[in-house]
Protein backbone atom coordinates (compact mmCIF):
# COMPACT_ATOMS: atom_id res chain seq x y z
CA UNK A 1 0.00 0.00 0.00
CA UNK A 2 2.83 2.37 0.84
CA UNK A 3 4.48 1.80 -2.55
CA UNK A 4 1.23 2.67 -4.30
CA UNK A 5 0.98 5.89 -2.30
CA UNK A 6 4.62 6.73 -3.00
CA UNK A 7 4.09 6.12 -6.73
CA UNK A 8 1.01 8.37 -6.74
CA UNK A 9 2.94 11.05 -4.87
CA UNK A 10 5.78 10.81 -7.40
CA UNK A 11 3.29 11.17 -10.28
CA UNK A 12 1.73 14.24 -8.66
CA UNK A 13 5.15 15.80 -8.11
CA UNK A 14 6.14 15.07 -11.71
CA UNK A 15 2.88 16.57 -12.98
CA UNK A 16 3.41 19.65 -10.80
CA UNK A 17 6.94 20.07 -12.17
CA UNK A 18 5.68 19.67 -15.76
CA UNK A 19 2.93 22.22 -15.10
CA UNK A 20 5.50 24.66 -13.71
CA UNK A 21 7.62 24.19 -16.82
CA UNK A 22 4.62 24.75 -19.11
CA UNK A 23 3.65 27.89 -17.20
CA UNK A 24 7.17 29.26 -17.58
CA UNK A 25 7.10 28.57 -21.32
CA UNK A 26 3.63 30.14 -21.65
CA UNK A 27 4.64 33.25 -19.71
CA UNK A 28 7.79 33.68 -21.79
CA UNK A 29 5.82 33.25 -25.01
CA UNK A 30 3.19 35.83 -24.02
CA UNK A 31 5.76 38.35 -22.80
CA UNK A 32 7.74 37.98 -26.02
CA UNK A 33 4.62 38.32 -28.18
CA UNK A 34 3.48 41.58 -26.58
CA UNK A 35 6.91 43.19 -26.31
CA UNK A 36 6.34 45.60 -29.21
CA UNK A 37 9.21 48.00 -28.36
CA UNK A 38 11.70 45.12 -28.58
CA UNK A 39 10.28 44.13 -31.97
CA UNK A 40 10.66 47.71 -33.18
CA UNK A 41 14.29 47.79 -31.97
CA UNK A 42 15.06 44.48 -33.71
CA UNK A 43 13.53 45.48 -37.05
CA UNK A 44 12.84 49.21 -37.32
CA UNK A 45 12.36 48.99 -41.09
CA UNK A 46 9.39 46.66 -40.76
CA UNK A 47 7.89 48.80 -38.02
CA UNK A 48 8.28 51.94 -40.14
CA UNK A 49 6.71 50.16 -43.13
CA UNK A 50 3.75 49.05 -41.02
CA UNK A 51 3.26 52.55 -39.60
CA UNK A 52 3.58 54.13 -43.05
CA UNK A 53 1.17 51.66 -44.64
CA UNK A 54 -1.36 52.20 -41.88
CA UNK A 55 -1.09 55.98 -42.22
CA UNK A 56 -1.45 55.67 -46.02
CA UNK A 57 -4.70 53.72 -45.66
CA UNK A 58 -6.12 55.84 -42.82
CA UNK A 59 -5.41 59.15 -44.55
CA UNK A 60 -7.17 58.05 -47.74
CA UNK A 61 -4.10 57.28 -49.83
CA UNK A 62 -5.70 54.51 -51.90
CA UNK A 63 -8.56 56.81 -52.93
CA UNK A 64 -6.13 59.58 -53.90
CA UNK A 65 -3.93 57.16 -55.82
CA UNK A 66 -6.99 55.82 -57.66
CA UNK A 67 -8.09 59.35 -58.63
CA UNK A 68 -4.60 60.31 -59.83
CA UNK A 69 -4.30 57.09 -61.82
CA UNK A 70 -7.71 57.65 -63.39
CA UNK A 71 -6.79 61.23 -64.26
CA UNK A 72 -3.46 60.10 -65.75
CA UNK A 73 -5.15 57.45 -67.92
CA UNK A 74 -8.37 59.20 -68.96
CA UNK A 75 -7.33 62.84 -68.59
CA UNK A 76 -8.92 65.62 -66.57
CA UNK A 77 -12.72 65.55 -66.31
CA UNK A 78 -14.70 68.00 -68.41
CA UNK A 79 -15.68 71.20 -66.59
CA UNK A 80 -19.24 71.58 -65.38
CA UNK A 81 -21.62 73.45 -67.70
CA UNK A 82 -22.65 77.03 -66.90
CA UNK A 83 -26.31 76.03 -66.72
CA UNK A 84 -27.38 72.66 -65.41
CA UNK A 85 -30.83 72.70 -67.06
CA UNK A 86 -31.44 72.09 -70.79
CA UNK A 87 -32.67 75.00 -72.89
CA UNK A 88 -36.14 73.47 -73.36
CA UNK A 89 -36.66 73.25 -69.59
CA UNK A 90 -35.47 76.85 -69.15
CA UNK A 91 -37.96 77.99 -71.82
CA UNK A 92 -40.82 76.07 -70.19
CA UNK A 93 -40.04 77.58 -66.80
CA UNK A 94 -39.94 81.13 -68.23
CA UNK A 95 -43.36 80.62 -69.80
CA UNK A 96 -44.94 79.79 -66.41
CA UNK A 97 -45.06 83.46 -65.43
CA UNK A 98 -45.24 84.54 -61.75
CA UNK A 99 -45.19 80.99 -60.36
CA UNK A 100 -42.00 80.32 -62.31
CA UNK A 101 -39.69 80.90 -59.36
CA UNK A 102 -41.60 78.43 -57.23
CA UNK A 103 -41.67 75.88 -60.05
CA UNK A 104 -38.00 76.51 -60.77
CA UNK A 105 -37.09 76.03 -57.11
CA UNK A 106 -39.07 72.79 -56.96
CA UNK A 107 -37.48 71.51 -60.17
CA UNK A 108 -33.99 72.41 -58.99
CA UNK A 109 -34.50 70.75 -55.60
CA UNK A 110 -35.90 67.60 -57.22
CA UNK A 111 -33.09 67.53 -59.75
CA UNK A 112 -30.50 68.08 -57.03
CA UNK A 113 -31.98 65.19 -55.02
CA UNK A 114 -31.95 63.01 -58.15
CA UNK A 115 -28.35 63.95 -58.95
CA UNK A 116 -27.25 63.25 -55.38
CA UNK A 117 -28.97 59.84 -55.38
CA UNK A 118 -27.48 58.95 -58.78
CA UNK A 119 -24.02 59.93 -57.49
CA UNK A 120 -24.50 57.69 -54.43
CA UNK A 121 -25.56 54.82 -56.67
CA UNK A 122 -22.51 55.25 -58.92
CA UNK A 123 -20.21 55.60 -55.90
CA UNK A 124 -21.73 52.47 -54.37
CA UNK A 125 -20.96 50.43 -57.49
CA UNK A 126 -17.40 51.85 -57.68
CA UNK A 127 -16.83 51.16 -54.01
CA UNK A 128 -18.18 47.64 -54.36
CA UNK A 129 -15.89 46.92 -57.31
CA UNK A 130 -12.89 48.48 -55.57
CA UNK A 131 -13.52 46.51 -52.40
CA UNK A 132 -13.95 43.32 -54.37
CA UNK A 133 -10.53 43.84 -55.90
CA UNK A 134 -8.78 45.36 -52.88
CA UNK A 135 -10.22 43.18 -50.11
CA UNK A 136 -7.90 40.18 -50.70
CA UNK A 137 -4.86 42.47 -50.67
CA UNK A 138 -5.99 44.30 -47.53
CA UNK A 139 -6.83 41.03 -45.78
CA UNK A 140 -3.44 39.57 -46.64
CA UNK A 141 -1.64 42.70 -45.47
CA UNK A 142 -3.63 42.79 -42.22
CA UNK A 143 -2.88 39.12 -41.56
CA UNK A 144 0.83 39.62 -42.25
CA UNK A 145 1.02 42.63 -39.92
CA UNK A 146 -0.86 40.79 -37.18
CA UNK A 147 1.35 37.73 -37.48
CA UNK A 148 4.51 39.85 -37.40
CA UNK A 149 3.30 41.90 -34.45
CA UNK A 150 2.32 38.93 -32.26
CA UNK A 151 4.88 36.33 -33.32
CA UNK A 152 7.42 35.00 -30.87
CA UNK A 153 10.90 34.92 -32.25
CA UNK A 154 13.22 32.27 -30.82
CA UNK A 155 15.91 34.69 -29.61
CA UNK A 156 13.51 36.86 -27.60
CA UNK A 157 11.60 33.82 -26.38
CA UNK A 158 14.73 32.07 -25.06
CA UNK A 159 15.86 35.27 -23.30
CA UNK A 160 12.44 35.70 -21.64
CA UNK A 161 12.32 32.04 -20.67
CA UNK A 162 15.74 32.31 -19.02
CA UNK A 163 14.63 35.44 -17.11
CA UNK A 164 11.53 33.65 -15.83
CA UNK A 165 13.50 30.57 -14.81
CA UNK A 166 16.07 32.74 -13.00
CA UNK A 167 13.27 34.54 -11.18
CA UNK A 168 11.65 31.22 -10.23
CA UNK A 169 15.01 29.91 -8.99
CA UNK A 170 15.56 33.06 -6.89
CA UNK A 171 12.02 32.78 -5.47
CA UNK A 172 12.43 29.13 -4.55
CA UNK A 173 15.91 29.84 -3.13
CA UNK A 174 14.51 32.69 -1.01
CA UNK A 175 11.71 30.44 0.32
CA UNK A 176 14.11 27.67 1.40
CA UNK A 177 16.68 30.05 2.95
CA UNK A 178 16.10 30.51 6.71
CA UNK A 179 15.23 34.02 7.72
CA UNK A 180 17.20 36.13 10.22
CA UNK A 181 14.40 35.79 12.80
CA UNK A 182 14.63 31.98 12.56
CA UNK A 183 18.37 32.12 13.18
CA UNK A 184 17.95 34.42 16.18
CA UNK A 185 15.10 32.33 17.56
CA UNK A 186 17.07 29.10 17.34
CA UNK A 187 20.16 30.72 18.88
CA UNK A 188 18.25 32.02 21.87
CA UNK A 189 16.59 28.66 22.40
CA UNK A 190 13.06 29.82 21.69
Amino acid sequence: MATETDAARDRVLAARAALGEELEVLEASVRTAVDVPAKIRRSPGKAAAIAGGTAFVVLGGPKRAYRRGKRAIFGAPAPLPASLLPDEVEKAIRELGDDGTKVRGTLERDFAAYAKQAQRDRAGVRTLLLLTVARPFLTGATNAVTKWLFRTDDEGFQARLQQIRDRAARTSHDETKPSVDDDLGSASGL
